[in-house]
């Protein structure tokens, strides 16, 4: 189904750089969305306080970059200290939520619950109380976001997210429109908040169909061979993708393999990640794309042509995630 759009005063749209949340911003537009209506929102994984783990260095510019040559406004939210700080709870509470609001302030809530204990990854599992990077470093960040405004109150808002039935079984059941857990309907500070699943019924190649037709230019990673961008290093990654990793960044590999080491618990239950990635074959990257995907910057065009558009190598491909 597809919601009564011009009913909301705000769409905004979780935008994590894949092409899932790329092809909900596209359609928003095909449907005739006011630019002026939408914002994207993207959760840094790994926050902004400590080192680069999970997102790949290249995402949060190419964001940018998206958001810019499309002229809707980029909010930036995460947990402080990000994915590390959260696998290493030891006694303490998790950490609080910083988000950017309108005009560049950054604001922060949270951070006051009860001690708890990780010391582990998240577990490969459906189970978002187990598998807690995305409950706790994107879920939840969202909603904090939207809870922490003053500008959603009294107003009507529509989240817009990438999840496809195609991906997982447990992804198939997800409702495609539901009230969102920011959403609050009663009382002084009342906000309605809804959540849309627009492509949840999409097959991938109508993903990349649309993408085809406003000849945007992809996330690197998608180039150099990898199925899914959201975290560089997915605890679900299959043997290839470690591989890949490993040649793409040693240095973060080794850092997941130390952990693991010094958990003694590894993130996939038979093998550890040395173990996955000596299994796997990497992909065949080239020096440029590597560069793009290792860089922090993203200085290429975001519209091609229909002469330099094509389908990157990790469409169709190798993209093991959330089951």
């Amino acid at each position: 189904m597809t919601p009564d759009l011009a009913s909301y005063d705000r769409i905004l749209v979780a935008f994590s750089g894949g092409k899932d949340s790329l092809a909900c911003l596209l359609h928003l537009l095909e449907l005739g969305v006011p630019r002026e209506k939408i914002e994207l929102h993207h959760h840094d994984v790994d926050g902004r306080e400590g080192s680069t783990l999970m997102d790949w260095p290249c995402t949060r510019a190419y964001c940018r970059a998206v958001a810019l040559a499309f002229g809707v406004p980029l909010y930036f939210s995460w947990k402080v200290g990000g994915f590390e700080r959260e696998m290493l709870r030891d006694g303490t509470a998790t950490a609080p939520t910083r988000f950017e609001v309108p005009g560049g302030e950054v604001r922060e809530s949270g951070g006051r619950g009860q001690p708890g204990k990780r010391l582990m990854f998240p577990q490969v599992t459906a189970n978002l109380s187990q598998r807690w990077c995305s409950a706790y470093l994107k879920i939840d960040v969202c909603a904090s976001a939207i809870r922490g405004q003053d500008r959603f109150t009294g107003r009507r808002t529509l989240v817009v997210t990438g999840e496809r039935a195609e991906e997982s079984a447990a992804r198939a059941r997800y409702e495609v429109f539901e009230p969102h857990r920011a959403d609050r309907r009663e009382g002084r500070t009342a906000r309605h908040v809804d959540q849309w699943r627009p492509v949840h019924g999409w097959a991938e190649r109508e993903v990349w169909a649309i993408i085809e037709r406003w000849l945007v230019n992809v996330h690197p990673a998608y180039r150099c061979g990898f199925g899914r961008v959201s975290c560089a290093r997915c605890i679900f990654g299959s043997p290839n993708q470690w591989a890949s990793v490993r040649v793409v960044d040693p240095a973060a590999f080794e850092t997941v393999a130390a952990y693991e080491r010094r958990f003694g618990k590894t993130i996939q239950r038979k093998l550890n990640v040395v173990q996955l990635a000596d299994k796997g074959t990497p992909y065949a990257m080239n020096e440029r794309d590597l560069r793009a995907a290792r860089s922090e910057t993203f200085d290429e065009h975001v519209f091609l042509t229909g002469a330099t558009w094509k389908l990157p190598a990790g469409a169709f491909g190798d993209s093991c995630g959330p089951t």
